[in-house]
């Protein structure tokens, strides 16, 4: 494709959002480019399990329309999106990564959709996803795994893995993703972009199976905070159907970017005191650290202060995955890969009193994490612990996934890869990764920003100040097919 193509298939929101206002760039413009960016590429990167050409067009001519008559519905009116296959689209395939769902289309759409569609964007695909997110790597039995578009024989992470290799890809600057245990943000520090898990209840979650005991959340992957505000603005909102909803605050999450920053009690750990880190990714995420004591933060390191979640945390898991997917399993066993399979098998294990006893526990995490919040402002740590592992550790005969080993050090059963972002998962708190450098093979290292309860909107503004300190949208993927 010509330069100028790619060049606007890397053009970020709000930029386009100025362009397509003034009227010098076309919503069908933008929106052929990046069809034509997926087509080319997309056989290599597989970010997509869907791609929906015919309905991208229509909807971009309906807001080329509403952009000369001066009437867009809102800033990412025009504006190309993906969103991960994890949700329910009406008239468009929707999979789950799952065997049993491959050929499945909804007829309506998922709170989430419904805010999207209404916002005007385009929406071009559903992304690639493991079988029912399960797991952090990106790979399911309808196809190819996702690959990293900084190298192609390694993984982009999971479970947002091809909304993550979208974005990085040049595939619209802007995806939808779910974050459960850091499936947000472990591709998204993976692929070089900006991933935010949104505090609990700030975007609706319906249709869901358990609304009380979940831990997931819907939020936006992007190139630049900027964007993932702005897409943040378009999902956020009360529904009723989803009992743990809030209102957004009166003024949104892009108004609140460039208001100045207070002085701020940052927290910085490597490990949160229990685990273990690459020492290069260490080094890049130290660095970070000196700019944000150049943009007025006050940085301590120390531990948090809590205990290691993983027991629990996994007990929940497990019971959850053996509830929705262990009928399906039953029935057709050549349908599940060994990964999920092993979280079943252990999911059964576990009694009802057991399975309380994590729901407890979990209540007095909440309480820790908090008590810990009332010491400092944001906590910050790399976003993982290591970078991302090559496309031939995804899945083994025995369910185990991925390295076993971080810096020449075992992991233990009760220290898992994202334990580094889980934290934020089960107290639903806001946590947002940010590119912060490259390793010695050329491959993102994230850093992690989190903040106490409902404090979405200065976990942005900090990042926004560390984006402006050290800008990375100019980074792109220069390895492979991508260096066209």
């Amino acid at each position: 494709m010509s330069a100028s193509a790619t060049e606007l298939c890397y053009t970020s929101a709000w930029d386009l959002n100025r362009l397509i206002g003034a009227r010098q760039v076309s919503p069908v413009e933008v929106t052929q480019a990046v069809l034509e960016r997926v087509q080319e590429l997309d056989p290599h990167v597989h970010a997509f399990l869907t791609v929906t050409p015919e309905l991208a067009l229509k909807e971009a001519r309906e807001a080329e329309s509403r952009a000369l008559h001066g009437r867009r519905l809102s800033c990412l009116d025009g504006i190309p999106y993906s969103i991960k296959d994890l949700i329910a689209t009406a008239g468009v395939r929707t999979t789950y990564g799952s065997k049993w769902h491959e050929h499945d289309v909804p007829t309506s759409d998922a709170s989430v959709v419904m805010r999207l569609r209404s916002s005007g964007g385009i929406l071009i695909g559903k992304t690639n996803t493991p079988h029912f997110g399960h797991k952090d790597s990106c790979d399911n039995l309808l196809g190819p795994p996702c690959a990293n578009p900084w190298d192609l024989e390694r993984t982009a992470g999971g479970s947002s893995g091809g909304a993550a290799a979208a974005v990085c890809a040049g595939f619209g600057p802007i995806a939808h993703g779910t974050d459960g245990a850091g499936s947000i943000r472990i591709p998204a520090s993976f692929c070089g972009v900006v991933g935010l898990k949104p505090s609990a209840g700030i975007v609706p979650y319906f249709p869901k199976a358990d609304y009380w005991a979940r831990t997931a959340t819907h939020g936006p992957i992007a190139r630049t905070v900027r964007d993932a505000a702005m897409m943040l603005d378009a999902m956020a909102g009360y529904d009723p159907r989803d009992p743990l909803s809030i209102a957004p605050p009166g003024e949104g999450y892009l108004a609140g970017l460039d208001e100045p920053l207070p002085p701020l009690r940052v927290r910085w750990t490597e490990t949160f005191g229990y685990g273990i880190v690459d020492p290069e990714v260490a080094a890049i995420c130290r660095k970070a650290i000196e700019a944000l004591q150049d943009i007025g933060c006050e940085v301590e390191e120390a531990a948090p202060g809590w205990e290691n979640p993983s027991d629990f945390a996994w007990v929940l898991f497990r019971v959850a995955y053996a509830r929705d997917v262990g009928e399906l399993a039953r029935r057709r066993p050549e349908w599940v890969e060994p990964t999920l399979l092993r979280i079943i098998e252990d999911g059964n294990r576990y009694s009802a009193v057991q399975y309380a006893e994590a729901l407890a526990q979990r209540s007095q995490f909440y309480e820790q994490a908090l008590n810990s919040f009332s010491r400092f402002d944001l906590l910050v740590s790399p976003t993982m612990p290591l970078v991302a592992w090559p496309l031939n550790m995804i899945s083994t005969a025995d369910g185990r996934q991925g390295p076993w080993e971080i810096a020449g050090r075992p992991l233990s059963a009760g220290l898992r890869r994202n334990y580094l972002v889980h934290p934020f998962s089960l107290t639903g708190f806001p946590a947002i990764t940010v590119p912060c450098g490259f390793t010695h093979e050329g491959l993102p290292v994230g850093l992690q920003i989190a903040a106490g309860p409902h404090q979405d909107r200065l976990v942005l503004r900090v990042a926004a100040a560390y984006e402006q300190a050290h800008p990375w949208a100019q980074e792109k993927p220069s390895l492979g097919l991508l260096a066209r």
